[in-house]
């Protein structure tokens, strides 16, 4: 027997909410399917929680199945057993032993604090990295950006290889549109090209600052887009978190005189660059949600989403190359020595290794340690939201400057922090608390109600 709950809204005489246990058959009668069909539902020991909102005379019920972490939108008719597709959302099907309340949300709690954890852990270690990788190729970091780009598309595409191998990505997965793909490549190439070009000219103290525009963009893009209404906690705990990383980084440094003597221009434009990554962030939240009404079962496999959006990516960079190029002080005529002689410091060989110590240890740690960030990144976007994987990111940035702090190999004298580090952490952490604090409300569902019977 599957424990389940459903809630009726018929005609004009209001709502009535009811919750009880119901067998197979009574759900099948509910929805008008037959149960034991290829088309139904097939329960196998889940708990079902049914929401079937009646939706007028001979249409139908809306349900909507949702796994731990997928979710299918269907449709069916009372008068026939057709299945239509449509975006309604109808029955939540939950993996669960015993009753499903406070438990099943606090297991998802779980599930993104840990996932937030390890992409703050990865986070660091890839900002960390970075500044350890251009010890050896501090002449070629322009090959450094090629080779992560190169290595992405190479790696993530085999594992997608694997897993479809496997039978976990599924040919139904790759059926689905490939312009959202499209435009997810777009996004990050276009941010990564305007960032090059405003990090070029900004400087490294005025850029932390900057960058808190990303949470203010994901926020604004979620609420249009996604239809997310937050919070004043919420909102009040993003702007804490953003004052904290402000504080935590540009504290006792030149920023505020900096971005007056470069002009307004540049600023413009890095903000604009961080526009660009917002929008790719909630694009992919985006595909996510839409495939799990597409997808007869499962839920879109994230390497999916990486491969190809690293795919049309690296498309589109090829595409701005000369750009680029000049961006890093490379003339488009000299690239190809240039991507020979990094070539040659990354693997430590030849008359141009002088100075190469590290390579390619720090360069591959780098590359391997960020493939991993962005991974977990997805992972934790999919499972939550855009916003709290930005507010994970963002938290590993003061934890980075303090490992700066530390005597770590190849980068020489410690640096020391600045001046406002500690006031900035702190306001940074009331900030994620306040973020992730939810006010206790009653349910109304809970309230006592007839049965149906």
């Amino acid at each position: 027997m599957s424990a389940s709950c459903r809630r009726l809204t018929a005609g004009v005489a209001g709502p009535l909410v009811a919750r009880q246990v119901l067998r197979t058959g009574e759900i099948s009668r509910l929805c008008g399917v037959g149960m034991n069909k290829r088309e139904g539902i097939v329960l196998r020991g889940r708990r079902l929680v049914v929401l079937a909102e009646a939706v007028g005379r001979g249409e139908g019920v809306r349900l909507r199945s949702e796994g731990e972490d997928e979710e299918r939108v269907e449709k069916w008719s009372y008068a026939a057993e057709d299945r239509r597709r449509g975006d309604l959302v109808v029955l939540e099907e939950k993996e669960d032993g015993g009753r499903c309340g406070g438990g099943c949300d606090g297991d998802r709690r779980m599930k993104v604090v840990v996932a937030a954890a390890f992409t703050v852990v990865l986070g660091v270690g890839n900002r960390v990295l970075y500044k350890l990788a251009l010890v050896p190729l501090k002449h070629y970091p322009f090959f450094l950006a090629q080779l992560a780009t190169v290595g992405y598309v190479l790696v993530y595409f085999s594992i997608l290889s694997l897993r479809y191998n496997a039978g976990i990505v599924t040919d139904e997965m790759f059926s689905l549109p490939k312009t959202p793909y499209v435009a997810v490549g777009l996004l990050e190439a276009l941010g990564a090209a305007t960032g090059m070009a405003a990090g070029a000219i900004l400087s490294g103290a005025s850029i932390p600052i900057l960058s808190q525009s990303f949470l203010v963009w994901q926020l604004l893009l979620s609420a249009i887009f996604l239809g997310r209404r937050y919070r004043v906690n919420q909102l009040l705990g993003c702007f804490l978190v953003a004052v904290g990383v402000i504080i935590t980084v540009a504290s006792g440094s030149s920023a505020g005189v900096s971005l007056k003597e470069v002009g307004i221009f540049w600023s413009l434009l890095m903000i604009v660059s961080f526009l660009f990554q917002a929008a790719d962030t909630v694009l992919k939240e985006r595909i996510f949600l839409k495939a799990a009404e597409r997808l007869k079962r499962g839920s879109l496999d994230l390497f999916v989403v990486n491969t190809y959006g690293s795919a049309f990516q690296a498309l589109f960079l090829c595409l701005l190359l000369p750009f680029l190029s000049k961006l890093w002080g490379v003339p488009f005529s000299q690239l190809p020595n240039y991507l020979k002689d990094g070539a040659a410091c990354f693997l430590n060989i030849g008359s141009l290794s002088s100075g190469c110590d590290g390579a390619p240890l720090l360069p591959l740690l780098f590359v391997v340690v960020n493939m991993g960030f962005n991974i977990s990144l997805l992972h934790l976007l999919k499972i939550s939201s855009a916003v709290v994987s930005c507010l994970a990111s963002t938290f590993s940035v003061p934890i980075s400057v303090y490992m700066f702090t530390l005597p770590l190999p190849y980068l020489g004298v410690a640096s020391s922090l600045p001046p406002g580090f500690v006031t900035g952490a702190v306001i940074l952490l009331v900030g994620l608390l306040i973020y992730a604090w939810k006010p206790t409300t009653m349910d109304p569902s809970s309230s006592s109600s007839p049965s149906i019977p």
